[in-house]
């Protein structure tokens, strides 16, 4: 039996019938699994694309079966959806091998299994124009071309317009490079360029923050020697924005109020030297260890990690903080390209529970604030809701602030994740 696919399908069923997070469970299975390095890359890339595909996949098999998807068992439909991905999708993989490999996993589930995915296989081979996308740019259509669900695609023609809609959807599909942020504690930027180039990896300066390193090509990272070393720690561009609108000062008292896995409290630690405090709250105990174990590699003293609810800030350290950023909890609409399975696990009654979650941190984080300190509040979203409208409602109810200055960074145009930044000042 094909491992890889195998492995691969235990993946998928983890993720689509029992809500597992694509990389978590990749990462179990395959360390559950001996596989030879080929067959971990195809395994990843086959969990990897199926996920994304998702329900554009089950609008293929439902075109080819008689009875709904969910009276399917799971294991089998997890097998239909990732022989479908590699027949649609995997042009370097000859449809014969395909279908046979999908069969073969079928027959451990049972005979009657295993004829029903070659029967339903072989029918997409033989009237491919059946399992055709339709072309015009309807909701519906687009989100079936570009794997997103209905109801976003038709949120954002209504915020961004047709046109802008379709480059963002298209953008969530193209492969993100890795950003690598320098520790200039440690080394400069341009050093780490000429080490990483002198490895093979792809290296250039960002244009869109000095501290960042974008690469398209850098091979594995568990045994990477600059990040064991601690010379730069792996994060987008757009995140690192956060602490540079921050602008901490040595010697200051700063809160980071949903701070795991630390990148932003470590970004934070740097640009202050080293000196002073940085208190990086989490409500989550494990997490908390992320934070210290960033720290300490990057070598920076001055981090804290605290088991805390953001929305006690305010109580824990009234009028203490010089600047406080809030990364709030929210939909990681901006973040599709790097966590596809997100799209799908999304639902429009969220957003009412992330405006209710945010006002009340943004609330608790200007209470721990001193007169005269710096407030910034981001997401990794595109949602206005969570974004202009999250700010101009918390202006509207705490005067004593204004708004300095605020950004929207699209992919489309940043060629970063999509995120959103403001900075606000109390009086």
């Amino acid at each position: 039996m094909d491992q890889a696919r195998n492995a691969a399908v235990a993946v998928i069923e983890e993720v689509f019938e029992r809500g597992a997070y694509s990389n978590i469970a990749l990462t179990k299975v395959l360390r559950a699994t001996n596989l030879r390095d080929i067959d971990r890359r195809f395994c990843t890339e086959l969990v990897n694309g199926t996920v994304k595909c998702g329900a554009s996949l089950d609008w293929i098999i439902s075109k080819f079966v008689t009875r709904p998807l969910d009276k399917i068992a799971p294991k089998v439909l997890s097998i239909l959806r990732i022989g479908v991905y590699q027949l649609k999708f995997l042009d370097r993989v000859p449809p014969s091998a395909a279908v046979n490999t999908s069969v073969e996993i079928a027959k451990t589930v049972s005979i009657g299994a295993s004829k029903f995915v070659n029967a339903v296989l072989r029918s997409i081979l033989r009237d491919p124009s059946k399992a055709a996308f339709p072309t015009d740019d309807s909701p519906q259509s687009l989100a079936l071309r570009t794997f997103h669900p209905t109801w976003l695609v038709e949120r954002w023609i209504t915020q961004f317009g047709l046109e802008q809609t379709k480059k963002i959807l298209d953008a969530d599909n193209q492969p993100p490079p890795i950003t690598l942020r320098v520790n200039r504690l440690k080394t400069t930027r341009a050093e780490l360029i000429d080490r990483l180039r002198s490895i093979g990896a792809d290296a250039q300066p960002s244009a869109l923050v000095e501290d960042a390193i974008v690469c398209r090509r850098l091979g594995a990272l568990e045994n990477f020697a600059p990040l064991t070393e601690g010379l730069c720690i792996i994060q987008d561009e757009s995140s690192m924005l956060a602490a540079r609108a921050i602008d901490p000062q040595p010697n200051e008292f700063v809160i980071d109020c949903c701070a795991a896995p630390g990148g932003k409290s470590t970004h934070i630690a740097e640009l202050m030297g080293n000196r002073g405090m940085v208190i990086a709250v989490d409500v989550h105990e494990h997490k908390l260890k992320l934070i210290a174990e960033n720290s300490a590699r990057l070598g920076l003293k001055i981090v804290k990690p605290i088991l805390l609810d953001a929305r006690e800030i305010g109580d824990e350290f009234k009028g203490r903080a010089d600047r406080v950023l809030v990364d709030a909890p929210c939909s990681g609409l901006g973040v599709l390209r790097r966590k596809a399975d997100l799209r799908w696990k999304k639902n429009p009654i969220e957003f009412e529970q992330l405006s209710k979650l945010q006002s009340e941190i943004l609330s608790s984080a200007a209470r721990a604030l001193k007169a005269g300190g710096v407030m910034v509040y981001s997401t990794c979203t595109l949602e206005r809701a969570e974004n202009e409208d999250a700010v101009e409602k918390f202006l509207s109810e705490h005067e004593e602030f204004t708004l300095i200055e605020q950004r929207t960074l699209l992919p489309t145009v940043d060629g970063s994740d999509g995120f959103f930044c403001a900075k606000l000042k109390r009086q």
